[in-house]
């Protein structure tokens, strides 16, 4: 009898353990659904998804790399975790993922939480590096365009010294990623059937450097002095850059630029955050090319051109979106077609720059390039609507 009331006793505790712990898991959601709208009636192709930590909580895994996303039809898609304000840990607090949509196309996705991703080499599709070997290059890429920029080692070599922040290009015909193995062997100038380094960026504001508009003059910092890398794949990379100070018509500025690629894009996403005493009049630059064709459109804040390549290389695009609502003036240097930003417009100062080649096949004309950039200004206009529900 004892041992019978014993047993007994242990069912009761185990059933009212049972019943405090269902409260609780009940919080947790065992998977989310993502509903994405393209309101445009446009075609949008590799549109990136983001969720934020707060947005996957209901999901209670703190570890962002377990997260997963399947489409409709239960397709398992890639995705990757972004730490977006390098703190101490490196922690992620993003989740992105992409999808095509069609003009006014709904789809949904399923989040859920699994095994940590462990990604293949041909996972990748955006990169990243500093670039020791080189002088302190900066060199980044996805599975479009390629570019680099300048650190300060580049300054005092005796070999090609250049004292540039500018925005090189790098001009690639294939997808797959190659500045690692341009660099190793060290003839990416010459075009071997991936393309090159076709770009003489020098001290221009090349493929969308930017800098202080003051006295109708463009003043900008030196090479940078500081990299982190804080995403690197295989859907984003996302890295700064930090400059040392430098004067702007007796103004004592600083910047740090961070940018970012997305796989599938054929522009960068650049913010630049500027300090200084005073407001700042911020320009956008393209550098200047002979017989280049040029377009600005102020409703849409774009600066598109079409212009010949060095060496007989075929024809590139060029272009810089800003938002139109921050939009000042047109101008232009001896180097640079500019875009000039309203006094103290915005910190960070966001910015969209990059270019197309017409060799690597996507984008072969002046009007092709021009589409392109108007749909992607109206893109971001009007992002990817996306709501979340348990």
């Amino acid at each position: 009898m004892r041992i019978l009331n014993v047993m007994m006793k242990s069912k009761i505790l185990s059933l009212v353990v049972l019943t405090l712990a269902l409260p609780i898991a009940s919080f947790a959601s065992s998977e989310l659904t993502v509903k994405a709208v393209n309101k445009l009636p446009i075609a949008r192709m590799s549109q990136t998804i983001e969720l934020t930590a707060k947005d996957l909580a209901p999901l209670g895994e703190k570890d962002l790399n377990k997260i997963h996303v399947r489409d409709s039809s239960g397709k398992e898609l890639l995705c990757q975790a972004v730490d977006t304000d390098y703190d101490d840990y490196h922690k992620p607090d993003m989740v992105i993922f992409q999808a095509d949509f069609a003009a006014n196309q709904t789809k949904t996705f399923v989040v859920t939480v699994g095994k940590k991703h462990e990604y293949t080499k041909e996972d990748f599709k955006a990169y990243g590096r500093f670039v020791r070997e080189r002088f302190d290059d900066f060199a980044w890429e996805n599975d479009r365009i390629a570019h680099r920029t300048y650190g300060k080692a580049l300054i005092t070599w005796k070999g090609e010294p250049l004292t540039s922040s500018s925005i090189d290009i790098w001009s690639k015909r294939t997808s797959k990623l190659v500045i690692n193995d341009w660099y190793m062997v060290d003839n990416y100038h010459a075009d071997m059937g991936e393309g090159a380094d076709d770009y003489s960026a020098g001290a221009t504001r090349g493929c969308g450097g930017s800098g202080v508009w003051a006295n109708n003059q463009l003043y900008f910092p030196s090479n940078f002095v500081d990299s982190r890398v804080l995403a690197n794949g295989p859907i984003r990379v996302m890295f700064e850059l930090v400059y040392e100070p430098f004067d702007a018509n007796g103004t004592k500025v600083t910047e740090v630029l961070r940018i970012s690629l997305d796989a599938g894009s054929q522009l960068d996403h650049f913010q630049s955050f500027y300090k200084s005493n005073e407001p700042l009049a911020v320009a956008v630059g393209l550098k200047k090319v002979k017989d280049e064709q040029k377009e600005f459109n102020a409703a849409h804040g774009w600066l598109a051109i079409w212009e010949p390549m060095e060496k007989s290389l075929g024809m590139q695009g060029v272009a810089a979106i800003v938002n139109p609502k921050e939009f000042d003036k047109q101008a232009e240097d001896k180097q640079n077609n500019l875009i000039v930003l309203k006094a103290g417009a915005g910190i960070p100062v966001s910015y969209w720059a990059g270019f197309a080649w017409d060799r690597a096949g996507k984008i072969t004309s002046a009007a092709a390039w021009k589409k392109y950039v108007d749909e992607f200004s109206e893109g971001l206009l009007s992002p990817i609507e996306v709501s979340i529900s348990p």
